[in-house]
């Protein structure tokens, strides 16, 4: 049981389209795009946290400004796959965790638009 669960959200707007798509290219377009990453742990440091919202933050605003403004098309390594929003919620995740090794990252959910996101986690 993991009873501590922390998000912090980011986003950005950028185009994108997908390479394989129902046996096509789609034609490109654009989404407000938004990251949630949750940390999940049942222990709490000395200070009573989680793990620092700052830190986490300060990340997901580096990752994102990677791609804000930009078409996701021309940005390694969705240059060479295409674009989906599982693949980008994957990306994030383990980028995450690339940079941030002792945060109890646990899912990131990317957000294409208001309705429609794709979830990536730890098994």
């Amino acid at each position: 049981v993991r009873p501590n669960r922390l998000r912090v959200r980011g986003r950005f707007e950028a185009a994108h389209h997908l390479t394989s798509y129902r046996g096509g290219i789609e034609p490109s377009h654009g989404h407000s795009w938004r990251v949630e990453v949750f940390l999940e742990t049942s222990e709490l440091d000395a200070d009573g946290l989680a793990f620092d919202f700052v830190e986490v933050r300060a990340v997901l605003q580096e990752l994102t400004a990677r791609f804000d403004h930009r078409d996701l098309n021309t940005i390694p390594p969705f240059d060479a796959e295409s674009p989906t929003t599982e693949r980008i919620a994957r990306w994030f995740f383990e980028e995450m965790a690339a940079r941030l090794p002792n945060a109890p990252l646990a899912e990131v959910e990317v957000w294409e638009g208001p309705d429609c996101s794709a979830a990536y986690r730890l098994a």
